[in-house]
């Protein structure tokens, strides 16, 4: 068999790639803030495949199995992208996982949800469980006044979501630069990128634990939650903000 051999400009391009992996890895190294991220971002991921593991025949849990799968592989993706040069790609992503999360955290305060979810045809789906009605839903569950979830999301959208002139912002090496073609890595985006990627990761892990049938994934889920207690006391101090 002929092993398949990229174009000339594509395995160009993958080799820059390569480069830009090795130079933001090795921007990493240099400051342990960023590599904290990394660190509960690869305990949120093992506790996601953990769950996955587990053999059930419970059919809402089967729907925080598939839904922590999901967050895995885009966490996975983001990371790719982001060490590759693609900030604004990976940062796509992470609202796909922002999405997911409210939905894990609106699953976890009212159970009978889950089964609402996944019968549901298109229509009540967007009725009940459009990406708005569950912000506004876990508002309104925890007294959230300032709309935090909604700027968030919108802040995702407007700079990675939707093609528009913010969008430009994450395509410029230099802030009041000219947008360039390609992968590039600019410590400042990174930086923004790997913390939002650690901060969805607590998020994620700290919900996904609250599904965990008692007696699974101890030995994770203890790793987990030290590490979550370094994370949030180095960038918290006492905990995270509304809108979490």
């Amino acid at each position: 068999m002929t092993a398949l051999v990229l174009p000339e400009k594509l395995a160009l391009l993958y080799q820059g790639e390569e480069v830009l992996r090795q130079r933001a890895l090795e921007a990493v190294a240099g400051d342990p803030r960023l590599v904290l991220h990394l660190v509960v971002l690869e305990k949120a991921m093992d506790l996601a495949d953990v769950l996955r593991r587990h053999e059930t025949s419970d059919e809402d849990l089967k729907v925080m199995q598939m839904l922590g799968m999901r967050a895995f592989n885009a966490f996975g993706a983001c990371l790719k992208l982001a060490l590759s040069g693609y900030g604004q790609n990976s940062t796509l992503i992470m609202r796909d996982i922002l999405e997911t999360t409210f939905l894990l955290n609106l699953f976890n305060g009212d159970r009978a949800a889950i089964k609402r979810w996944r019968m549901a045809d298109k229509k009540e789906r967007m009725k009940q469980f459009s990406p708005v009605r569950v912000r506004e839903a876990l508002d309104a569950r925890d007294g959230f006044t300032g709309k935090k979830r909604a700027e968030v999301y919108d802040l995702f959208s407007e700079l990675a979501g939707h093609p528009n002139m913010k969008s430009v912002l994450m395509m410029r090496p230099q802030k009041e630069g000219d947008a360039v073609i390609g992968p590039f890595i600019e410590t400042g985006m990174l930086s923004a990128v790997l913390s939002e990627l650690g901060r969805l990761a607590v998020q994620v892990g700290e919900i996904l634990t609250l599904f965990f049938p008692t007696a699974h994934g101890q030995a994770e889920r203890r790793l987990f939650a030290a590490t979550k207690l370094k994370w949030l006391s180095t960038f918290y101090g006492k905990g995270p903000t509304e809108g979490a």
